[in-house]
């Protein structure tokens, strides 16, 4: 087959232990999955999950051991952090009931969804869609992939971050609203998941500003960390 131009290289990450990496399909982001920090964006109570979409080739993949550079982006004076669990799909699959949903686990990252928080907000005062918040250019940095049988217990990993070593973000991963199970439940009632889609599955309190030179560290336990800087 051929194509009127060169069609781009597959997203894909590292995948930890294997020379193999994980070609990347879509990247859902679950909104508002800590109480805490639905609570610091003005929201309360256990509300039914909703989702956004990042584009896979947002994805920044952070190599085991080094620091990627994320470039500062354009438009925004307000560049935020979301320190976030990844879940990596392994199989595909549609209404997945929440008991059946971690046999279409393939493995789990650490992520962060970088926020353009004041192009967001203006969005959202005119009740138009926040894809120019979300969805831009190295949006989500993701470090390597750990294959699930080596992530040992997820569902009560502490997750965190620092910035320029001092604590931002600290939490468990059992304070999800919607833990994994359920996120996948939901998820496959709306789309048909793929192998090779990544869950960010929402950041706990603590959100607020990078600036250029920043150097971000990222942490679930058990899983490879992420370092990254903003350029």
């Amino acid at each position: 087959m051929s194509y009127v131009f060169t069609p781009p290289a597959v997203a894909s990450l590292p995948v930890v232990g294997r020379g193999e990496r994980f070609p990347i399909h879509r990247i859902y982001c679950v909104g508002r999955n800590y109480e805490d920090h639905a609570k610091e964006m003005g929201f309360t109570g256990r509300e039914p999950p909703f989702f956004f979409l990042k584009p896979a080739d947002t994805a920044l993949p952070v190599e085991a051991g080094s620091t990627a550079q994320m470039s500062y982006p354009t438009l925004t004076q307000n560049l935020h952090h979301e320190i976030e669990l990844v879940v990596a799909i392994g199989k595909a699959g549609k209404n997945i009931k929440a008991a059946d949903a971690l046999q279409y686990i393939y493995g789990y990252a650490v992520g962060l969804d970088m926020t353009r928080r004041d192009l967001q907000n203006d969005m959202k005062k005119q009740g138009r869609p926040w894809c120019i918040g979300k969805g831009f250019e190295q949006s989500a940095p993701v470090g390597p992939v750990t294959p699930v049988d080596q992530a040992g217990d997820i569902g009560n990993a502490e997750i965190s971050l620092q910035v320029n070593g001092t604590e931002r973000q600290r939490s468990h991963i059992s304070k999800l609203i919607w833990n994994i199970a359920e996120t996948i439940e939901h998820l496959s009632a709306a789309w048909e998941l793929q192998p090779g889609d990544l869950i960010m599955t929402g950041t706990p309190e603590g959100v607020a500003a990078v600036v250029k030179g920043d150097m971000l560290e990222g942490t679930v336990t058990g899983l490879a960390p992420i370092k990254v800087q903003i350029a």
